[in-house]
């Protein structure tokens, strides 16, 4: 009799236990359910009719576009509304979708504040609201998301400081806080983020010392603060730091001091650098040399003197650091250096007294597609006849502005087969203009004014592939009968 009353009572138990497990479920699902018909609700414009149509009662909630539920619970785990064009306010019952990891509702026009109640996503990794016209204060609150991996708020309207309480995500990896009017300084506190591998605050107008505490964080890889009006110098000891650096973009702010200078193991992961518009001061320092994974370096607009630069671009992709803003009083260009610089593709050296002979060996060069070295001093001869045999990728060439002389050679042109501009002016070039111009077939700038090219500056036989190309071509301001002759 005990026995059949004790397994009365069990059945009783369970059944009770299962009718609540799926009361709670029924709950939970009308909950999630309750939260996106209340986003539905406050989207003023749905253009492509996703949340309008799709977003039916018809159907369960985990079948909607943009939701994902998790397989054990059956409760919304991911809400993807990117890129929709959905205009609009987020609405507090977001709160509630509370086994929610990701939220993407990037790309939209949402406007107003963050509601508070988006404190209750204690499961959130993921948070992207960016490229909206999101308002009001970076809330204090957001430390709260302490499962934060990825935060996202650029390209909006938020204004105030970044608040500390930022440094409570200890597990944030990335931040993303780019094109909003933020002010204030970058809180010491972020350096407590002791997992961050990306600070991204690109042109916001936060102000101050740089924080050194930034590079106390040994897993960063990128950091990116550019157009902001940051003070203070580099420490000595930042390559040592953060060996996993990838990525340096403090360009546009006002840094100050010396350029901090590198030993051979350290920054080996290092592919951008860029310090330009400060107002860095002393050499170019001779161990950037060691940066063997350097592909872009950008020190223009500072107060840099020479420094030893060949050194610095031997494995150089991009090389835009020689501006009219850098004293390079007597810097010549030896060609057993640069000739050595295998992976460069941009060799950008304007409006310095860079002198000497036009460094033969960069034509050596094959992976070049941009030579631009007007407004200096450089002299000799113009093209050695290989040039476009090796150069096969060169798609413009600028040396005007410069004291080079001799003929314009027609062999080496003519096989520049992907050469869309040529710029010679201002030179001391002589002789009759090249024929093998003709043979250009993607030309379509073409400067040799302020030469001394003598008679009929130009005679060209463009086909009529070629002719459509050519579009700016500035020749006659050398003699007064020069002229341009186009045939058919």
């Amino acid at each position: 009799m005990k026995k059949i009353y004790y397994l009365h009572t069990l059945e009783l138990f369970l059944l009770s236990f299962l009718l609540a497990s799926l009361a709670t479920r029924v709950t939970n699902i009308t909950t999630d359910q309750s939260a996106l018909l209340a986003l539905r609700a406050k989207i003023t414009s749905d253009p492509q009719q996703i949340l309008s149509n799709n977003w039916s009662l018809a159907s369960s909630i985990c079948d909607w576009r943009g939701v994902t539920c998790g397989s054990r619970h059956r409760r919304v785990t991911t809400l993807n509304i990117s890129s929709l064009g959905l205009t609009g306010t987020i609405p507090p019952q977001l709160g509630n979708l509370s086994f929610l990891v990701s939220l993407d509702m990037s790309m939209n026009y949402l406007y107003g504040e963050l509601p508070r109640q988006l404190i209750r996503l204690r499961r959130l990794r993921l948070l992207d609201l960016s490229v909206n016209k999101l308002s009001g204060d970076i809330p204090s609150w957001v430390g709260s998301l302490q499962e934060l991996r990825y935060l996202s708020l650029g390209n909006n309207t938020f204004t105030g400081s970044i608040p500390p309480s930022i440094s409570n995500m200890s597990k944030l990896e990335t931040l993303q806080l780019s094109y909003n009017p933020l002010r204030g300084t970058i809180p010491m506190e972020i350096g407590y983020l002791n997992k961050l591998k990306n600070i991204v605050m690109y042109y916001n107008q936060l102000s101050g010392p740089l924080p050194l505490e930034i590079f106390n964080i040994s897993s960063l890889e990128i950091i990116a603060l550019k157009g902001n009006s940051l003070s203070g110098s580099l420490p000595v000891e930042i390559c040592s730091r953060l060996q996993q650096l990838t990525w340096l973009d403090l360009s546009h702010n006002k840094l100050s001091g010396r350029i901090p200078s590198s030993s051979s193991s350290e920054c080996s992961k290092l592919q951008v650098l860029s310090l330009a518009a400060n107002n860095f001061n002393g050499g170019i320092p001779e161990g950037l040399g060691n940066f063997t994974a350097l592909e872009e370096l950008y020190l223009d607009q500072n107060n840099l003197t020479a420094g030893l630069l060949a050194h610095a671009i031997i494995r150089l992709h991009v090389l835009i650091f020689i501006k009219r803003q850098i004293k390079c009083e007597g810097l010549h260009l030896h060609n057993e250096l640069i000739g050595n610089v295998n992976k460069l593709k941009i060799v950008k050296i304007n409006y310095n007294h860079v002198s000497g002979s036009l460094p033969l060996g960069i034509f050596n060069i094959s992976s070049l597609e941009i030579i631009s070295m007007r407004g200096n001093s450089l002299s000799g001869s113009l093209l050695p006849f290989s040039m476009c045999h090796r150069l096969q990728g060169l798609t413009a060439l600028d040396l005007s502005h410069n004291k080079i002389s001799g003929m314009i050679p027609s062999s080496p042109l003519s096989e520049c087969s992907k050469l869309q501009g040529l710029v010679l002016n201002d030179n001391h070039l002589s002789g009759v203009a090249s024929q093998g111009f003709g043979n250009l077939t993607a030309l379509e700038e073409l400067y040799l004014a302020d030469n001394n090219l003598d008679g009929t500056i130009l005679t060209l036989t463009f086909n009529e592939k070629n002719s459509l190309h050519l579009i700016q071509v500035f020749l006659s301001i050398n003699e007064k009968n020069t002229r341009c002759l186009f045939c058919d």
